[in-house]
């Protein structure tokens, strides 16, 4: 029997594959806008899982730029210290497995304390002054199954050494699973999987700006009134496959922050891992519960996104265990650095960009 063309010539195949990822790849980016230029004000972030760890990062590192963070099962600042085993076994992992780790107090939050501290110091971070005012929201799934709530318990430990009383809202009260917690899309609330948006009439996302930026209005419903805008990420991060982000990332612009969005919030939305659009197409864009509360109260919410890595990052997570780089958790690190570029394109302070393609109201966006 012939054998097939692959195992013939294995180099030739596996260079025109190589080739025809890169021309894809470029063709995403030809047809993704630049990032509008836009002057908008109050920058908070949150996410889920790497998430969520990402936007603890993002606190931290630029806490002299973000107002509050709304965190869904991650851990605290730095957990891993860079490595992929202290990662799985006391930041994460999946219970009832034997290398599963994860205790009370096991993340060691003095010696995190201390990590952030000499950061500080350095000036690889912002003083942690900064935190003392900010709000921030944190969501822990008794049915959590890979992010225990131990460890989110060592987060509320870590915000309260800087944070003042009365600005950290714990909810670890509802049946969830290791997922973003809505009121009206996803998975029933202890199922495991994907997209990792679960149905537990609980509006996550909802809380979670509520109590970062105060009383604001109600959503009108879970729809997106206003336009998507695919843009181009390797403007804030040349050659962003490499270091684990995608070709494009997302934002959403409600209809009261056209033009320059001027009056207009801003909030980064991280997803967590094996979420992002390559994998679950618009779920997380369109349905982890951000844009109703966008709309009704003008919050223009960037979404960027991660990417795979063979090997190094096999499931499209954010760098908070230093797969590709050793200054992960600092203003200097790749991933961090583009988003904080991101977040000053949108705030005013980066350079102008083109005109944004617009995705028609209501429509789907398409994956990168």
């Amino acid at each position: 029997m012939m054998r097939s063309t692959f195992a013939r010539y294995p180099i030739a195949c596996a260079a025109l594959a190589a080739m025809l990822l890169s021309v894809l790849a470029a063709s995403a980016r030809a047809e993704a806008a630049a990032l509008p230029a836009m002057k908008t004000s109050r920058l908070s972030v949150s996410g889920l899982s790497s998430g969520g760890y990402m936007a603890v990062q993002f606190d931290v590192a630029y806490s002299a730029s973000v107002t509050g963070a709304g965190i869904i099962a991650a851990g605290p600042y730095s957990c891993s210290r860079g490595r992929l085993s202290i990662a799985t076994m006391k930041c994460s992992c999946t219970s009832g497995t034997p290398w599963c780790n994860v205790s009370p107090g096991g993340t060691n939050v003095p010696e995190l304390l201390d990590i952030t501290r000499r950061h500080a110091e350095r000036g690889a971070i912002d003083a942690t002054a900064n935190l003392a005012g900010h709000r921030i929201w944190l969501f822990s799934g008794l049915a959590d199954s890979v992010v225990p709530m131990a460890v989110m318990d060592d987060l509320q430990a870590y915000y309260q050494h800087y944070v003042r009383p009365g600005n950290i809202r714990y909810r670890k009260d509802v049946r969830a699973e290791h997922a973003m917690p809505t009121d009206s899309f996803g998975n029933k609330c202890d199922k495991l999987g994907s997209p990792y948006i679960s149905d537990c009439d609980v509006d996550g996302a909802g809380e979670l700006l509520q109590w970062i930026y105060g009383a604001l209005a109600p959503k009108t419903g879970n729809g997106a009134t206003g336009r998507f805008v695919e843009f181009d990420q390797a403007e804030f991060l040349p050659h962003p496959a490499d270091h684990g982000m995608a070709a494009t990332g997302w934002l959403y612009v409600p209809p009261g922050c056209e033009g320059a969005g001027q009056g207009c919030r801003l909030h980064v939305a991280f997803h967590g891992c094996k979420q992002n659009s390559a994998l679950v197409k618009e779920a997380w864009v369109r349905h982890a519960g951000y844009n109703g509360w966008a709309d009704a109260n003008r919050i223009v919410v960037l979404y960027p996104q991660a990417a795979a890595l063979r090997f190094r990052n096999p499931n499209s997570c954010w760098d908070w265990f230093s797969y590709d780089d050793p200054d992960f958790a600092v203003k200097s690190g790749r991933q961090m650095r583009a988003v904080k570029k991101m977040t000053e394109r949108l705030m005013g302070n980066g350079a102008p960009a083109g005109r944004p393609v617009a995705v028609p109201n209501g429509a789907v966006p398409t994956s990168p």
